[in-house]
């Protein structure tokens, strides 16, 4: 039987401390081999501060580095992010600074090694200090997510696809979400941390990952061996089917969500987080699925108030459908694959999801509601 634990927290360095050594030693950690390395991998998806609730807190981080330390292990602190650099995504979080002084190394993920995963891709990169460590420390962040409902402990495995290869991947699964859960759900059993430890206190909601979600305040920590078995249980603690969240359905569906889960501590009810609204990607008639793409489905949209000019957007879209023109950001809908990677990585919530305007229309027809 899997087994979460639950804790309310704060950051309150000494009793969240306590509670992340509970959870490590409850899930293996005093086995880490003394001369050891020990790979932490928080949610570094860019250059973002604690109170953005983008990255996971250097508080958590922090604990979970202390721990590998007394354990006489070398910490590894090390993540791939979405948008700018590794090192500016470690000092704008403050985790440079929390971790000033102690004897661990912060590398970011650059060389990848092909392992084989079944199908649906037969072979997938992954990063390889991701798989050469003994012990892996997951510490992902509470999070909404436009394409994915929420990131959780699964997909925080992401980060572990190296650089360019993330929005490659995004192109090879395209509108397909079930596709890339599925993927999701492999880089997982490939990696397979030891143990999985959910910031959830300060979490966020809306339209996230990034600069576009809201930070709130949930006070929840959680961790488990099984992080499928955490993503169920966070599923059920936000009140919904855990089965709509697509990675625990592509994971009932391989086999890794079966039995119940022992919960070790009390979980709180919350029934009022705001989700990302999210429409479905393709569904009518095939012989209307490219018109239905192009005027149904949710596309990428600029405030061109917001936007700086950055680049972050056209040089990660993996479908290479944003041009410059102009002054003014220019989509092709017809290269779009509605990945959204552009909104995840914008980091001036430029922009956002927008319903074409006929969408509303048209789906009345094909539900004959008119």
């Amino acid at each position: 039987m899997a087994k979460v634990i639950v804790r309310q927290a704060q950051y309150d360095y000494e009793p969240l401390k306590q509670h992340i050594y509970y959870m490590l030693d409850q899930f293996g950690g005093a086995g880490i081999k003394k001369g050891s390395t020990v790979l932490i991998k928080p949610n570094l998806l860019g250059p973002a501060q604690p109170e953005a609730a983008m990255v996971t807190h250097p508080l958590v981080v922090k604990a979970a580095v202390e721990y590998v330390l007394q354990r006489g292990a070398l910490p590894q602190i090390s993540d791939s992010p979405a948008m700018g650099s590794f090192e500016k995504a470690l000092v704008v979080s403050g985790i440079r600074e929390a971790l000033r002084g102690y004897d661990v190394v912060f590398r970011e993920f650059k060389e990848s090694e092909t392992v084989s995963v079944g199908e649906p891709f037969n072979r997938i990169e992954v990063a390889r200090d991701a798989l050469e460590v003994p012990f892996t420390i997951n510490l992902p962040k509470l999070k909404s997510h436009t394409q994915m409902m929420l990131t959780l402990g699964v997909k925080n495995m992401y980060g572990c696809i190296v650089g360019l290869r993330k929005p490659e991947w995004h192109f090879r699964t395209g509108i397909n979400r079930y596709l890339f859960a599925k993927l999701l759900v492999q880089i997982y059993t490939v990696v397979r941390p030891s143990v999985t430890i959910l910031d959830g206190i300060l979490g966020m909601e809306g339209q996230g990952p990034g600069k576009g979600g809201s930070p709130r305040e949930l006070g929840v920590l959680m961790g488990s061996s099984d992080a499928v078995s955490l993503d169920i249980s966070v599923c059920r603690m936000l009140g919904i089917d855990p089965f709509a969240l697509l990675t625990n359905r592509a994971a009932r569906d391989m086999g890794l969500a079966e039995g119940p889960i022992d919960i070790d501590g009390t979980m709180p009810e919350i029934r009022d987080f705001k989700f990302p609204e999210i429409t479905p990607l393709v569904f009518g008639p095939r012989f209307l699925h490219g018109f239905m793409r192009r005027h149904l489905v949710q596309r990428p949209v600029c405030d061109d108030a917001a936007c700086r000019s950055c680049g972050e957007c056209w040089q990660y879209c993996p479908a290479k459908a944003i041009e410059r023109r102009h002054k003014h950001l220019h989509f092709d809908y017809d290269k779009c694959i509605r990945c959204y990677c552009c909104i995840e990585v914008c980091p001036h919530a430029a922009l956002r999801a927008e319903e074409p305007f006929l969408a509303g229309t048209i789906k009345k027809v094909l539900r004959h509601d008119l």
